[in-house]
């Protein structure tokens, strides 16, 4: 009763932490600050974040979660024992127990990096629980029927597409492609259209802005990818979309002169930079739903796809995989609150979902 339980969400990009029997305490980019010279920490989370690409030589601001997985086990060592500190106190006199969700293809070394990490930033017991099953926990789907859900988490580092029945993962499909990608491929859009270098904010930034996964273009394409012969028609989802007209103005440092630049963006050309991403992530979906038993196929076009994690968020993703799957998508509820709170769910009922977790 005196053992405080926590669940964490270790994402790519952002990291949220629940506390049993309170909710979501924290929710902080996935960034650490170092120094160069003795490794040690300076800032974690939205300290971190403030630096990024604004370090001097001694200081270096940097993810330590990469695809979804550990990437620096020390620094991300770091990062949980603040967390942990932060959420139960550093006078602690009983450890806590904390359960964190890893991505469903991780192999056995990463899963031993993630709970030794855990163990060694201070929790008594640490559990593992697979992050389609916690997300389809958060999104409030009945996961223990004997009936087929599927789950898409598009997170920061990786997307998982997971085909859910009686509590457990039948099929799933990871891609290592996700929001960091498509921060990725704007930057690279912008290089190679524009000579314009740009920082990995400032291409968040005009995802988030003026990112778009539709536009009218894409639209005509979309319609003739589609199966003809079949009874879904994506002429009702895209008949009323608009033609994209917002802008964003984009700094940066031109790649000829090496001085400060300015440029116009347009959301059609942001979305022109992303799609071969999303063509990726989209591909994931596909492969999964290829292998899933036809039962279960059946139970979901009845249901249709819930996607959860903070890239889902992206202006009309939902539309486009409509379109391209042939299957109805809709966006969870606080999609990317959904990780993090089937976690918490999954920690305070254990003994329900102690088949999904592994513990250690």
């Amino acid at each position: 009763m005196f053992t405080k339980r926590i669940g964490i969400d270790l994402g790519t990009a952002n990291s949220l932490v629940w506390l049993a029997g309170v909710g979501v305490v924290l929710n902080e980019p996935t960034v650490v600050a170092v120094t160069v010279e003795d490794n040690r920490v300076v800032a974690v989370g939205n300290e971190a974040k403030e630096m990024l690409g604004r370090t001097p030589g001694n200081i270096m601001a940097t993810r330590p979660m990469r695809d979804g997985v550990i990437a620096d086990y020390r620094i991300t060592e770091a990062m949980l024992r603040y967390f942990i500190d932060t959420v139960a106190g550093h006078n602690r006199f009983f450890k806590p127990e904390v359960m964190i969700c890893i991505p469903t293809g991780v192999t056995q070394v990463e899963r031993r990096a993630v709970l030794d990490a855990t163990l060694s930033a201070g929790a008594r017991v640490a559990y593992l629980i697979e992050e389609p099953l916690a997300a389809a926990i958060g999104a409030k789907i009945p996961i223990a029927q004997a009936s087929g859900h599927m789950i898409v988490d598009i997170g920061g580092g990786s997307t998982e597409a997971a085909v859910i029945s009686l509590g457990g993962v039948v099929v799933h499909k990871s891609a290592r492609v996700a929001g960091n990608k498509l921060d990725e491929a704007i930057a690279v859009f912008l290089k190679k259209k524009y000579n314009l270098i740009i920082g990995e904010r400032m291409a968040e930034s005009i995802k988030m802005t003026i990112g778009d996964a539709l536009s009218q273009k894409l639209e005509v394409r979309s319609l003739k990818l589609d199966n003809p012969t079949s009874s879904f028609q994506p002429q009702r989802l895209t008949s009323n979309l608009q033609p994209p007209t917002s802008k964003m103005e984009v700094r940066g440092r031109d790649a000829v002169t090496g001085l400060p630049h300015m440029i116009e963006l347009t959301s059609s050309e942001a979305t022109e930079a992303m799609m071969p991403v999303l063509h990726q992530i989209i591909g994931a979906v596909k492969s999964a739903l290829e292998e899933t038993p036809p039962e279960l196929a059946a139970d979901i076009i009845d249901k249709g796809i819930v996607m959860a994690g903070g890239t889902s968020t992206l202006q009309n993703l939902d539309k486009l995989m409509t379109t391209m799957t042939g299957v109805v998508c809709h966006v969870a509820e606080d999609a990317l609150l959904c990780v993090v709170r089937g976690t918490g769910v999954a920690l305070e009922n254990i003994e329900l979902y102690k088949r999904s977790v592994s513990k250690r």
